[in-house]
């Protein structure tokens, strides 16, 4: 038996090793059969059939749900499961199997086998998903037509001119307002200065320059001042020393050398970097052999010494520039619009953290507001004044505690017109400028802040945040940007005022 198996074996793998081996040209070639593996034209055939059944099931489908809608209830009523004409089905079938029709009929001129027809119902579960997926995005995907790129153009110009004004949320696109600060919450413009050809001018106030720079490139270049000067002037040593042919009598006790001590340029380096730090360890020295030498030293002092000043100076300064004093001035959050003394009101509040008061506190704001003239010419970011009480003085203010700051809205305000409805569409900014004087170092103060149109809240009071206990006054900072609704007119104070004299004339 295991003889006649080991033979068995043999032969079979004889006859599989001609089979599939390269054969000669006058043997004959196996024939290729079918039930062995599926080719690509029925892996298309079977995918193609696939398409055209779900077509042809989804047309139908949607024949008969417009059929059962067109129905009268009655008829629906009487016939809930109405047949669907064979007609209708295949003339609905036809007008959305037009593309698939070619590939269905040349798959059925090359019909598979009942043994193809088997792995096809296999391969048909593992491709029906993707292909169903591809189906679906190829008909959810489509041309653009030329109406809806002009849109999409007409947009992209316009939103150029939005970002400008401000509007962005005219454009459907964008979520929310979306709208470009002038001046952020805590102060900084949002304004990039573009390429500037003449950059010399920034040369001639190098004080200011170096003042405003950031402290790591401060820092980098006054390093780089140091490590210049140390190594250029050690270079200076080391080239005289050789010069005078110092370098070659260093261990000579009768030679009398300029720069003693100094025979490589490390030597010389710190030849340089202990005269100019004035550290004078005693082991490298410049002799009186050579007056040569007391003039490079005496110039190395100088520059060294205006560099010191210059560092320190600049440091002193960025440490006491008054923008940090302003981390301590607060505003309110939002500003707030209601009712004073019969008259309508703009309100917001300030506050200073620091027991140590500003001398000479001022307010001011400014209204930001892009606008187009009656000739056509449009300003961006036109500024104008808010009065806050300059003429009354109420601008000048003692900040001991939070003071809340009042504009009232009259016929020469920015606001007349406006109401609250108004108030939501328009788009502008109010910026809130602080100016006072340190107390600590006398230098000037100034402290911004900025509110937009989704930041005024119409028909709200602040909630007050001082109260008395144990003799004096207490401020609670928790109640600074508390606010509550009170009940008032919708209308604008023009509106308003105009109502007023129409009761008193009638």
């Amino acid at each position: 038996m295991f003889i006649f198996g080991l033979v068995w074996f043999c032969v079979s793998a004889t006859r599989c090793f001609i089979r599939y081996s390269r054969l000669p040209a006058y043997l004959p070639r196996p024939r290729p059969k079918l039930n062995r593996c599926t080719p690509y034209t029925h892996k298309f055939a079977a995918k193609t059939t696939v398409a055209s059944t779900m077509i042809t099931r989804r047309a139908s489908l949607i024949h008969n749900f417009r059929y059962r809608a067109s129905l009268p209830p009655s008829q629906e009523m009487a016939s809930p499961s109405h047949p669907t004409s064979p007609c209708s089905q295949s003339s609905q079938a036809l007008t959305l199997t037009e593309l698939p029709q070619q590939h269905t009929i040349q798959a059925a001129r090359e019909e598979p086998s009942e043994e193809t027809a088997k792995r096809q119902r296999s391969h048909r579960s593992r491709h029906l998903k993707r292909f169903s997926s591809r189906w679906q995005s190829r008909g959810s995907t489509g041309s653009v037509p030329a109406s809806s790129a002009e849109k999409l153009r007409s947009a992209k110009s316009h939103k150029k001119r939005c970002k400008l004004l401000g509007i962005e949320h005219s454009l459907h696109v964008t979520t929310g307002n979306l709208h470009q600060r002038y001046v952020t919450k805590d102060g900084k413009c949002r304004v990039n200065l573009g390429p500037i050809a003449d950059k010399s001018r920034f040369l001639s106030d190098i004080f200011t320059t170096l003042v405003d720079l950031k402290y790591r490139w401060f820092l980098l270049i006054f390093s780089t001042c140091y490590i210049l000067t140390w190594v250029s002037f050690g270079g200076i040593y080391l080239f005289g020393a050789w010069l005078r042919d110092d370098i070659a009598h260093v261990h000579d006790p009768q030679w009398q050398p300029c720069f003693q001590n100094v025979d490589s340029f490390l030597s010389a380096l710190l030849l340089s970097l202990e005269s100019q730090r004035t550290i004078g360890y005693g082991s490298r020295t410049v002799t009186a052999n050579c007056p040569e030498g007391t003039v490079i030293l005496m110039v190395q002092s100088i520059l060294g010494s205006i560099i010191d000043a210059l560092m320190v100076g600049c440091m002193f300064v960025k440490i006491s520039r008054p923008q940090q004093r302003a981390q301590t001035l607060i505003f309110s959050k939002h500003c707030v619009v209601c009712e004073r003394d019969e008259k309508l009101c703009m309100l917001f509040r300030i506050g200073d953290l620091r027991a140590s008061h500003m001398v000479d506190a001022k307010i001011r704001a400014k209204l930001i507001k892009s606008r187009q003239t009656k000739e056509g010419e449009f300003i961006p970011l036109e500024q104008s004044e808010i009065n806050l009480g300059y003429d009354t003085g109420a601008d000048r203010l003692l900040l001991v505690e939070p003071q809340t700051i009042t504009h009232v809205i009259h016929e020469s305000s920015p606001f007349w017109e406006v109401g609250a409805e108004r108030l939501e569409r328009e788009t502008f900014e109010i910026i809130v400028i602080l100016e006072g004087i340190v107390e600590a170092s006398g230098m000037t103060c100034q402290a911004r802040t900025s509110y937009t149109g989704d930041e005024i809240l119409w028909g709200h009071r602040f909630e007050s945040c001082i109260s008395l206990e144990k003799g004096a006054f207490q401020v609670n900072y928790s109640a600074f940007d508390k606010t509550f609704e009170v009940q008032m007119s919708r209308l604008s104070a023009k509106d308003k005022s105009t109502t007023k004299e129409h009761d008193v004339v009638f």
